[in-house]
């Protein structure tokens, strides 16, 4: 059984073991593929495992033999899962993994806008305290959470999570989701108008792509706040750059981008107002243990023929 990873490195970079999976199989592990290299790199694969690297139609009417997909990810909009079913392999992805280090990015991120953390210990290393005339300092507003309404877009497992720490902080929740539940969940229309903070946590499809964009921004309170660690499309990030230069947003901040790695000429870059992140909420330690463990658990269940996690 011939096991190919084709990007294997930015969920391992050498601290998790391969080992479990190259128990199930022959193991090839490339760290990254580039396009022109995948149809050779999966030739005579049983089973493929892949991040980033999109296998559409036409790769995997190439690869005879080809019986398995693997997403090491939670997102597999990578995969034409359409043309996968219909050619009779299995697509699997990795789901619930990393919640916890989302939902714990997600308040990193609102509690930086709330107090300028970085800021000030750099001010304060610089030496800008101790030359100070008084016994305290601050640059910017400062902003405490409780009493505020906080809205969630994508009311699934980590919404549900945000919301349950947001409530923890003393703010009111409300969500917006496809399928209400809960007497939380309002229209999208409501949502914008009253949320102080908005918290994007649903999954990118055609109908929640450009979903932030100049129409809703106009809808929602002057001086709010943006949070995206979902998927970078699902914001317009042409509109929001023009939001956050016009002052109609407060601040916003991000960990996905419409194209990654982001370009050197986004129109978020450079913006006081406007903090970006990696794509790191899911890339704890604890996390990607998950994800591997999950990962190769999925592999080994399709083979003894009682597969899980299929997403076709």
């Amino acid at each position: 059984m011939k096991i190919v990873v084709l990007d294997g490195y930015a969920g391992n970079p050498g601290d998790l073991s391969w080992a479990p999976l190259a128990a199930l199989g022959e193991l090839k592990l490339y760290d990254r593929t580039a396009p022109d290299e995948v149809d050779a790199r999966i030739a005579g694969a049983e089973i493929v495992l892949t991040n980033k690297v999109p296998l559409n139609r036409a790769r995997m009417e190439r690869a005879k033999g080809l019986k398995y997909i693997g997403v090491l990810a939670t997102g597999y909009n990578i995969v034409d899962v359409a043309a996968a079913r219909e050619l009779g392999i299995a697509v699997t992805n990795i789901p619930a993994y990393s919640t916890d280090s989302v939902v714990q990015l997600t308040f990193a991120l609102l509690l930086e806008i709330c107090h300028h953390v970085g800021h000030h210990s750099r001010e304060v290393h610089a030496g800008r305290w101790s030359n100070s005339a008084d016994f305290c300092f601050w640059d910017g507003r400062l902003i405490e959470l409780a009493g505020k309404t906080l809205g969630i877009i994508g009311y699934g497992q980590i919404g549900r999570r945000v919301a349950q720490v947001a409530r923890c902080f003393g703010m009111d929740v409300i969500a917006y989701t496809r399928t209400p539940r809960g007497p939380e969940c309002v229209p999208l229309d409501e949502l914008l108008a009253r949320s102080d903070v908005i918290s994007i946590h649903c999954p990118l499809f055609p109908e929640t792509k450009n979903l932030i964009n100049r129409e809703t921004i106009a809808k929602m309170k002057d001086g709010a706040i943006l949070i995206n660690t979902a998927r970078g499309p699902v914001v317009n990030e042409a509109d929001l750059a023009e939001a956050l230069k016009s002052g109609k947003l407060y601040a916003a901040a991000a960990d996905v981008a419409s194209v990654e790695p982001i370009p050197a000429d986004s129109p978020l870059l450079g913006l006081d107002n406007m903090i970006l992140t990696p794509h790191i909420a899911w890339a704890t330690y604890e996390a990607r243990v998950r994800l591997m463990n999950i990962a190769v658990e999925n592999v080994r269940a399709f083979l003894e023929g009682k597969p899980v996690n299929l997403v076709n």
